[in-house]
């Protein structure tokens, strides 16, 4: 989408995920506004915008954090339209949030089917495994590994026909947090394009 000067492209990204999992502070963090330990609850829906540079070209960002608890499935489904992308997020070290993951694709997919991206049957979407500073804390036993999670990416990935990106993020430090917007916005300016190769990509630390 054009917002100014040809060529400048604005994209709506949405942010899903159970609550509590750290899509408020992932927003935050990429806004450049630092780590709050005690991020309140999202009430409903909040958003914000951020303008950058993507080889060359101006992008406007404007990311939708849709609250996490059931309550509020009735209000999330207004803001799925117009959707250019997807962000899932899961805590490594809440298992119960990865085991929802599907769940939150399902939702998604209720309110957008049956249009295509570039040929694509799914959006480009971004899944993120969370909080990985705490997984090596020893305060956790049932850890998503990130072998599980990048499985999980690569089955939605095959399923849905989909152009996925894989990430592993940590919110307190900021590790992977810009990358993985940046590394969105690459796949969504390939479907721009339509050329999307049929992958996952990751640059996840081994």
């Amino acid at each position: 989408m054009n917002f100014g000067i040809p060529g400048d492209r604005s994209y709506k990204l949405v942010l899903i995920g159970d609550g509590a999992v750290g899509k408020t502070s992932i927003r935050e963090r990429y806004l450049g506004k630092g780590f709050k330990r005690s991020q309140l609850a999202t009430i409903g829906v909040d958003f914000a915008q951020k303008y950058t540079t993507y080889n060359g070209v101006n992008v406007r960002h404007i990311i939708w954090d849709l609250a996490g608890q059931p309550s509020f499935a009735s209000v999330r489904r207004h803001y799925y339209q117009g959707s250019s992308a997807i962000l899932l997020v899961y805590s490594v070290v809440e298992r119960e949030s990865f085991d929802n993951a599907s769940k939150w694709l399902v939702e998604a997919h209720k309110h957008l089917r049956g249009k295509e991206w570039a040929g694509w049957e799914w959006f480009p979407t971004a899944i993120i495994g969370n909080k990985i500073d705490l997984r090596e804390s020893g305060q956790f036993e049932d850890i998503v590994s990130t072998e599980e999670g990048r499985a999980f990416a690569e089955l939605f990935c095959e399923k849905l026909k989909a152009p996925v990106l894989y990430k592993e993020t940590s919110a307190l430090t900021g590790e992977n947090i810009n990358e993985t917007f940046s590394d969105l916005t690459g796949l969504m300016f390939e479907a721009d394009e339509n050329r999307l190769p049929r992958r996952v990509e990751t640059s996840n630390k081994e």
